[in-house]
């Protein structure tokens, strides 16, 4: 398992490089008060990762945390039975 995350990080990074260095065009972005240049490539990467991050923190905020909730919820009542002592009905006041 460790071998093939090894694998896949190194073939992004080189597929990165490749992107990179075949698009060296100078490109602007104008965003209003300030004008940036990049490389085509450099800026086509920083859109994918910006694309990656924004996509991962709505899949947090809409699935895992909402799961880790129910988890919570679902976890509660069990812990809260379990710290109790157990009642012996045979002993009564």
């Amino acid at each position: 398992m460790r071998l093939l995350r090894i694998l896949i990080a190194v073939l992004c990074l080189v597929a990165g490089i490749l992107v990179g260095a075949l698009n060296p065009q100078t490109v602007s972005i104008a965003l209003g008060w300030i004008t940036l240049y990049a490389s085509l490539g450099v800026t086509l990467l920083v859109a994918l990762l910006c694309g990656v991050v924004i996509g991962g923190l709505i899949l947090a905020v809409s699935v895992v945390l909402p799961l880790r909730q129910r988890l919570r919820r679902a976890q509660a009542p069990q812990a809260g039975a379990s710290a109790l002592p157990p009642s012996d009905p045979g002993h009564g006041a």
